[in-house]
């Protein structure tokens, strides 16, 4: 993956590669559509991106919860669909 420096991101910006491949894209899309592309949605996108609003503490939470809830259901889900070592063998 390329590595995404200020010199190398839109308009000199600490971007992470994701996020200045997220604003090329609604550029490209918009100049394809004869659209202007510096729109205050751009000015929006770039705020949020450079400066992402803080969750609150109790959204947080919610989402630790939710995303330990998905991993440990994945976990074992993972124990019950592995197949068995002599499975598909022939007994004797």
């Amino acid at each position: 993956m390329k590595e995404s420096r200020p010199s190398t991101t839109f308009r000199g910006l600490p971007l992470t590669p994701e996020q200045d491949s997220e604003i090329r894209h609604y550029i490209h899309t918009r100049e394809r559509s004869g659209a202007p592309w510096d729109t205050p949605e751009l000015a929006a996108m770039l705020a949020d991106m450079l400066d992402p609003p803080e969750l609150a503490v109790e959204e947080r939470k919610s989402i630790d919860d939710c995303t330990r809830t998905e991993h440990a259901t994945a976990l074992s889900g993972a124990d019950t669909d592995a197949v068995p070592s002599d499975a598909g063998q022939r007994g004797a």
